[in-house]
C-alpha cells in the first residue's frame, strides 16, 4: 500500500511540474519572441561599425549620388557615417548618421524597409534591394520609361539627382493613385497636369541622369514619401497649390500631399 502511495505522489507530482512548466512557458513565451523580434530589428539597423551586403548596397547609392567618395566595401566607418548625415541633412530626415526605416526609405532600398517596418529583418542579406528593384519596373515598357524620363527631365534638368527621382516618383505615385490615371501617359499628358507639357519641352531628349532617375523611380525610390503634387514657389501661379500639405522640401521644388 506504502509502495502504491509513493507511486501516486510521483505522479501527481509530475503531473504539477509539467503544468507548471506549460503555464511558465505561456507567461515567458512572447516576452521572449518580443525580444528577439526587437534584436532582429536592431541588427537590421545600420551605423558605424556595421559590415555587409546593405552597408555595400548603402554605400554605392551614396557615392552614385555625391554623397560618398570611400571605398565601397561593405564597411561602415566614419566616411560613410559623413555621407549619410549629408544625405539625410539634404533629404529632410533626424541627421543621426545612422541607417533605419526613414533613411532606408529615402535611399530606395525597399526590401531592408520592409524588413523593418515588418519585424523580420536580419541585416545580412546583401544589395538588399536588387530583388525588389528588378521587380518593380518589370510592369512597365521602355516606352514608359522614355517618357517619364522625358518628363523628368523637361520639368527638373537643373535639380539635384534625388529632386529628379523625387519628380519621377510624384508621377508614379498618381500612376498608383484611384485620383489619377493609371498609366504614366495618362499622368503625363493629363490636362494641365505638368507645365513641361503645355510649353513643349516635353519633346526634348532626356539625358543619362533622367533616364537613370526615371528607373529609380520605377524601381520604387520615393524621396516624396507619397507626395502627389510639387511645385515651384517662386514661379506656381496656381493658388490652391499652396494650400497643400507641404511634406519636403527638395531643391527649388515643394512636395506636397
Amino acid at each position: 500500500m506504502k509502495k502504491f502511495l509513493a507511486i501516486g505522489a510521483v505522479a501527481l507530482a509530475l503531473t504539477a511540474a509539467v503544468t507548471t512548466g506549460i503555464a511558465a512557458y505561456k507567461f515567458t513565451a512572447q516576452p521572449i519572441a518580443d525580444t528577439a523580434l526587437e534584436l532582429a530589428q536592431e541588427a537590421a539597423v545600420l551605423r558605424q561599425g556595421s559590415r555587409g551586403g546593405e552597408v555595400k548596397e548603402v554605400q554605392r547609392r551614396l557615392k552614385q549620388w555625391g554623397y560618398y567618395t570611400g571605398a565601397v566595401d561593405g564597411i561602415f566607418g566614419a566616411g560613410t557615417k559623413k555621407a549619410v548625415i549629408a544625405f539625410q541633412k539634404k533629404n529632410g530626415l533626424t541627421a543621426d548618421g545612422v541607417v533605419g526605416k526613414a533613411t532606408f526609405a529615402a535611399l530606395g532600398m525597399n526590401d531592408s524597409y520592409n524588413a523593418l517596418n515588418n519585424g523580420s529583418g536580419s541585416g545580412s542579406s546583401s544589395g538588399s534591394s536588387s530583388s525588389s528593384s528588378s521587380s518593380g519596373s518589370s510592369s512597365y515598357t521602355s516606352s514608359d520609361l522614355y517618357l517619364l524620363a522625358k518628363c523628368i527631365y523637361a520639368e527638373g534638368r537643373g535639380e539635384s539627382y534625388t529632386g529628379q527621382v523625387a519628380i519621377g516618383a510624384v508621377i508614379m505615385n498618381r500612376v498608383r493613385s484611384k485620383s489619377f490615371p493609371n498609366t504614366i501617359a495618362g499622368v503625363v499628358y493629363q490636362s494641365g497636369a505638368f507645365t513641361a507639357v503645355s510649353d513643349g519641352q516635353i519633346n526634348l531628349e532626356p539625358d543619362k541622369t533622367a533616364y537613370n532617375a526615371a528607373r529609380d523611380a520605377m524601381n520604387g525610390w520615393d524621396p516624396t514619401y507619397g507626395c502627389l503634387y510639387y511645385y515651384n514657389p517662386a514661379v506656381a501661379t496656381s493658388s490652391w497649390i499652396f494650400n497643400r500639405q507641404t511634406v519636403v522640401v527638395i531643391g527649388k521644388h515643394v512636395f506636397a500631399i
